[in-house]
């Protein structure tokens, strides 16, 4: 039977001499440890830190962050993925700032009121800025006490994820809840690997079932996912004329990559080929009709639930002004000012392309 002193001293021990470097470690300003969890949140560690730098070089307060503009944060959050935590981060600061006098909230229930800030969240910003008694469950927890319990039980499904909380609960140390959370995170990350744990090395394999079991490897029980679709995509590098300026449409602001700028287009439906569906969507989108040219470029990009192939082609407007029906707003912009708005990687890579092809025919 695991025993929660000597376990969660066992695990102290061994962070206290071997906790992973970050630059928010030791932290105890809870706008940054927001930042932090939030910039962690489904993206690798190195890829994090030198956007939390630069993103606390521009926004050293949580008022510089609420007072900002939406669209200059998506700029410094692009590249990082998963936007719609960079908005949640804007709405948040101006509650914080608004409804909280620019005092972040103590206590993670409190916290749970903030957009974007679930119960995993709270409870790692309470229990690091605050010692709240507060438990987290992430993946890499997750993991963890999967082994530690050796639980044959689906952890995917609501009811396993409840007890789950439950163990997390009645484990967490009562004087250092902080340390004691980032310990298990680390555990997770660096021994509790999820395909090749270090049992050789693990701090607390006294403590584990599924060692003793010898049933590591079939923990934690995941029911097998879906095939991830994939979708065919059409986007248009649309020119007027002979003015050498592109059009490009800002994304509706709820939804996936909202805020975000795009080469206007879309998903091609049953039927379809690549040229009619670009005609049909700047038709929807921006009420404009075009003559479709060359295909420029081809990107493949993977989302969370699914994937994409990206076609862009040349298209120039033979009737029609742009008007935003399907977006939020639309510019003319040449290739060197679309470094002033924010876009997604998958046309990041569209840009990219159009760059060189420039440049090989200087």
């Amino acid at each position: 039977m695991l025993e929660p002193r000597t376990f969660a001293r066992d695990l102290l021990r061994w962070y206290d001499t071997a906790g992973v470097a970050m630059p928010w470690r030791g932290e105890r300003d809870p706008y940054r440890v927001w930042l932090s969890e939030v910039m962690l949140q489904q993206t690798q560690i190195a890829t994090v830190i030198p956007y939390y730098q630069n993103f606390l070089e521009r926004y050293p307060t949580i008022a510089d962050l609420a007072t900002a503009p939406l669209d200059d944060i998506l700029k410094v959050w692009e590249g990082l993925g998963y936007y719609s935590r960079a908005r949640n981060l804007h709405r948040a600061a101006k509650l914080v700032l608004e409804k909280h006098d620019g005092m972040f909230p103590k206590t993670a229930s409190a916290l749970e009121t903030l957009p974007g800030i679930g119960r995993y969240t709270a409870a790692a910003i309470a229990s690091i800025a605050h010692g709240e008694r507060a438990a987290v469950l992430d993946g890499n927890v997750v993991r963890v006490l999967a082994r530690l319990y050796d639980l044959p039980d689906d952890v995917t499904l609501a009811a396993t994820q409840s007890y789950l909380w439950k163990l997390a609960d009645a484990l967490i140390h009562n004087d250092r809840p902080g340390a004691y959370n980032q310990a298990m995170m680390d555990l997770g990350r660096e021994i509790c690997k999820p395909r090749h744990p270090r049992c050789a090395a693990c701090p607390v394999r006294e403590h584990c079932a599924a060692f003793a079991n010898d049933t590591q490897l079939a923990r934690p029980v995941k029911a097998k996912r879906a095939p991830t679709p994939h979708y065919d995509v059409a986007a248009g590098v649309v020119y007027k004329g002979d003015d050498e300026r592109i059009l490009i449409a800002q994304r509706p602001l709820e939804g996936l990559l909202g805020g975000l700028w795009e080469f206007p287009g879309g998903k091609v439906k049953a039927g379809e080929t690549l040229p009619e569906c670009l005609r049909r969507e700047l038709r929807e989108e921006l009420a404009i009709e075009v003559v479709i040219g060359e295909q420029v470029a081809a990107v493949r990009h993977a989302f969370t639930h699914f994937r994409i192939t990206l076609y862009a082609f040349e298209a120039r407007i033979v009737s029609g002004e742009p008007q935003a029906i399907g977006c939020v707003a639309w510019r003319w912009v040449t290739l060197p000012e679309m470094d002033a708005f924010a876009f997604g990687k998958a046309d990041l890579m569209v840009i990219r392309m159009l760059r060189e092809r420039v440049n090989r025919l200087l």
